[in-house]
């Protein structure tokens, strides 16, 4: 009956790797996102040749390169999806430790790019991010502490990954990056929701950052124009915006054609913030719909499959990997259209970017392993382990 239940499937003995992969894995998930990497291959070529001409270079050169870390990161992936949940959990607490000391390192060695906000290392023949290694390797390890609180004499965990939040986010906010502080804070407090934290809790988390929001706007240059840029009821057409406006509205239902589109000439992050932009323009609402379809579908089979998982490492880690990689998606989405203010975040699998595909690689690699049909054992036997280990 807790097979039926739970959808758990027998273990094999003797079963080879491969096969008990493949039967264990969300197929529906994996076709997701090989096609979504598909679409930003397809898209980069229509993007990235403008770019490439004005910086003197082969046309397809971004273009080759994103297939170059899409190809490592969709490695990645595999590799990952093949991990068992406790080395899911090893890589992921490695993974942030190393990823937070970088970050640490950045107001010292990094760059801006010219950007005004200090995110990368320049290695010379590339660049790297450390937020964009942090965030699984965040949901991993606070998923961590939050499971081992609910253990029987376990640490005060949810404590400890309230203040490990905090830490990373003032990190963050330095460079600053409030996009993917905001995304650190919406992962954390959706698996803190779950692990059964007080809502009135969350309500003053909440109210602490917008009060953080208003201290930065009064702060930080870079983040009120951001800000201003988005309250003003008129969009200036020369900025990025104004031509992903224009550009959304151009395309229509069907788009304007394949190589057609204009707005990859005139924006010059065409290729990664804006990729949404291009696709709209040249492809139309067709298109866009479909890829937002993708993200759903992967969003929610992972949940799905979460609601069954009586681990509760298992069950918070999935949760929180699979919100991360939907609102990410929703808010690189809500900028092209004006709903959100900018936020220099990529577009999963779809946008360019060495870091964000390698990262986001290993990112739902974790995910998909999580969310593995597993044998899951009765209730009365997780009890007795627990008991067990007092």
């Amino acid at each position: 009956m807790t097979e039926m239940a739970y959808g758990a499937l027998p273990k094999r003995e003797g079963d080879p790797i491969l096969p008990r992969w493949w039967r264990t894995i969300d197929k529906w998930s994996v076709s997701c996102v090989l096609i979504l990497f598909g679409i930003g291959l397809l898209l980069g070529l229509a993007a990235s040749p403008p770019l490439a001409e004005r910086n003197g270079l082969n046309p397809f050169y971004y273009v080759q390169r994103q297939a170059f870390f899409g190809g490592v990161a969709l490695v990645a992936m595999f590799i990952t999806t093949m991990m068992g949940p406790n080395l899911v959990r090893r890589l992921g607490v490695l993974g942030f430790g190393v990823a937070f000391v970088a970050l640490a390192f950045l107001p010292f060695f990094g760059t801006d790019f010219g950007k005004g906000a200090v995110r990368w290392y320049s290695l010379g023949f590339g660049s790297v991010q450390p937020s964009e290694f942090l965030k699984p390797g965040f949901i991993i390890v606070a998923a961590w502490l939050m499971a081992a609180s609910q253990e029987i004499n376990g640490p005060p965990g949810k404590s400890m990954s309230l203040a490990l939040a905090a830490i990373v986010v003032i990190f963050l906010a330095l460079q600053p990056d409030f996009g993917q502080s905001a995304l650190i804070l919406f992962g954390w407090g959706v698996m803190y929701f779950l692990a059964g934290a007080p809502f009135v809790l969350l309500i003053a988390i909440a109210a602490i950052v917008v009060m953080g929001g208003m201290f930065a706007y009064n702060n930080s240059e870079h983040f009120a124009r951001r800000i201003d840029g988005f309250l003003n009821p008129e969009i200036d057409p020369t900025t990025q915006l104004g031509y992903a406006s224009n550009a959304i509205r151009e395309g229509g239902f069907f788009g304007v054609g394949v190589g057609e589109g204009q707005v990859k000439w005139s924006l010059p992050d065409a290729h990664t913030d804006f990729i949404i932009a291009v696709a709209a323009e040249e492809y139309g609402l067709v298109l866009v719909l479909t890829i937002i379809a993708l993200y759903t579908i992967i969003v929610v089979r992972s949940f799905i499959r979460l609601i069954a998982e009586r681990d509760p490492f298992i069950r918070l880690a999935g949760t929180g990997l699979a919100a991360i990689f939907g609102v990410q998606a929703l808010i690189n989405m809500g900028v092209a259209v004006r709903l959100l203010p900018a936020k220099g975040m990529t577009l999963p699998f779809v946008s360019y970017g060495g870091s964000s595909l390698i990262a986001g690689g290993i990112a739902i690699g974790m995910l998909l392993s999580l969310t593995r049909t597993r044998p899951q054992g009765s209730i009365g036997d997780i009890l007795a382990r627990r008991g067990g280990r007092q």
